[in-house]
């Protein structure tokens, strides 16, 4: 990511309609376990009814800490976070595409997750600008993105965003159960 005033004038040109204590910067190591918290509390919420109950309950802030620790510190990626009131709200983290068929100059929206409670509040609206932005400052042209075929929310927030399913489809095994995804890209 940029760093520096073209940097942090590209975070804040994406703050789109949010109050004056909202703040969108880089993530950085000691967001690891805000990160992670985020991260937990939107998948239960976000896939009751998709994933299995017992699964949701059982994922663990520490697992995920451990996980978005290591993340923050790999070089190829970028995460930026939300702040609302001086609390990490929201995350977004972006790539190159670890797709095989990948073309050249293909990034990737790798995860972007809000609290609910900030849902309909245009939080996810500045982290998807943001995201859009760094890949595009990348070189990409193209970004792509996997969600949950059963998300619908989700598919519809980006669809709002101009993303649109291109036909690929994954099926990922957790044990007990599958998750089954489909691959959304964009033009950027």
């Amino acid at each position: 990511m940029a760093t520096g005033p073209e940097g942090a004038r590209s975070l804040q040109g994406a703050l789109i309609n949010q109050p004056s204590d909202v703040a969108l910067r880089p993530g950085v190591q000691a967001d690891a376990r805000s990160i992670a918290e985020v991260h937990v509390e939107t998948w239960r919420v976000a896939y009751r009814g998709q994933v299995p109950a017992d699964y949701l309950e059982s994922l663990s802030v520490d697992q995920r800490e451990s996980m978005w620790r290591a993340m923050l510190a790999e070089t190829g990626t970028q995460t930026f976070v939300l702040d609302h009131d001086a609390r990490v709200v929201g995350f977004a983290n972006v790539s190159t595409s670890r797709d095989k068929d990948a073309a050249p100059a293909t990034g990737e929206l790798a995860a972007i997750y809000v609290l609910p409670e900030r849902w309909g509040h245009g939080a996810g609206h500045t982290l998807m600008a943001s995201a859009v932005d760094a890949l595009r400052d990348a070189g990409n042209s193209i970004a792509k993105l996997w969600v949950l075929e059963t998300n619908s929310r989700a598919r519809a927030f980006y669809e709002a965003h101009g993303w649109a399913a291109d036909g690929a489809t994954k099926v990922e095994e957790r044990g007990s159960f599958v998750l089954r995804e489909v691959r959304y890209r964009t033009t950027i």
